[in-house]
């Protein structure tokens, strides 16, 4: 298959949407979730999407399917939660290399199925590596401001886990994604290159922030800048943000990271902001137009989008990134 190094150099290409939007469609119930397999598992499992790459895997297939089709070049596993840390909450520790392989597994069969339909527009799978429901930087105890729910060691490890079976599983490149705590997205960094040098190969990395609110800053307090500087010393193949804001809000900070980063840019906003019900109401129409914004200005390498987001909104953002040349990159890692 082609290096997608060259083909970054050549267009920009579409990342998919929301896996969770496209779930929730379906409004599986707890037995849904938890199929014949797990239907005596002692707690509730509803909610525990990665869980259904093993119990409803033709709807995933579907979902990476859909957004094929719509034009999406990469599509993400469906892996958001897949590390012991986050699976504990459904006492699933023991899964989670299954949970990942299956996941990585899935989409590499459907994004084969297209590339071998279209050998021009080769199709690759990104493994989805979360942030965990725990943050290394800040205490979750405002009375105890030293204290730490969780250790780099132990994020390093729930993520080498997690990495090993991404790749076993097929995945081509890894995504550490919705990142508010740069400490543990460093936890990741590590454990991949430490998988990279076991193994003795390179894998594309793409790593993604959130801004969490109008400061401009994530949780853990970093500005566009200081994250890209935390994180540049990883060779990768994009760096950008995600999630948290819509597209129109994260145009300035897009703008700073496209003006200092020696690497693509990447770029997969929610549709908006949330209604007052935790809705997305942005129309494909609408997310498009704020997003041709980031290609007149040359800002993006690598676009998709994130929460609200639908094969419908693929789709438009698709047919606009056709018209545009990708951001000049000085020095791709």
């Amino acid at each position: 298959m082609r290096d997608i190094k060259k083909i970054l150099e050549e267009r920009i290409l579409v990342l998919d949407g929301a896996m969770g939007t496209m779930l929730q469609r379906h409004k599986y119930t707890e037995e849904d979730f938890r199929g014949e397999r797990f239907k005596d598992w002692p707690v509730p499992v509803q909610g525990n999407n990665d869980l259904l790459s093993i119990t409803q895997p033709e709807a995933i297939k579907e979902v990476h399917r859909l957004y094929f089709e719509a034009g999406a070049d990469i599509v993400e596993t469906n892996t958001f939660s897949g590390t012991t840390i986050a699976m504990a909450d459904y006492e699933m520790e023991d899964l989670v290399y299954e949970l990942n392989y299956e996941s990585a597994k899935i989409a590499k069969e459907v994004a084969e199925e297209f590339t071998k339909k279209e050998p021009h527009k080769p199709r690759f799978v990104a493994g989805s590596i979360g942030p965990t429901n725990r943050t290394a930087s800040m205490s979750p105890d405002v009375n105890d401001p030293g204290f730490r729910a969780v250790t780099f060691d132990e994020l390093r490890v729930a993520y080498k886990q997690q990495v090993e079976a991404l790749l076993d599983g097929g995945s081509d490149i890894l995504l550490v994604e919705t990142i508010f705590d740069t400490l543990n997205a460093k936890a990741a960094l590590f454990a991949i290159e430490e998988v990279k040098d076991e193994r003795n190969i390179e894998v594309p990395i793409m790593i993604s922030g959130t801004i969490t609110d109008a400061s401009g800053r994530t949780l853990s307090g970093q500005t566009a800048e200081a994250f890209l500087i935390s994180v540049s010393h990883i060779p990768m193949l994009s760096v950008g943000f995600n999630c948290a804001l819509g597209a129109s809000q994260l145009t300035p900070h897009l703008e700073v990271l496209a003006k200092k980063a020696s690497f693509g840019i990447s770029a997969h906003p929610n549709a908006g902001l949330p209604n007052a019900f935790g809705e997305y109401d942005e129309t494909p129409e609408q997310m498009a137009s704020q997003i041709k914004e980031y290609m007149d200005k040359s800002l993006v390498n690598i676009i998709g989008g994130c929460c609200g987001t639908t094969p419908e909104h693929i789709k438009a953002i698709a047919e606009l990134a056709k018209n545009y040349k990708p951001r000049t990159v000085e020095v791709l890692a």
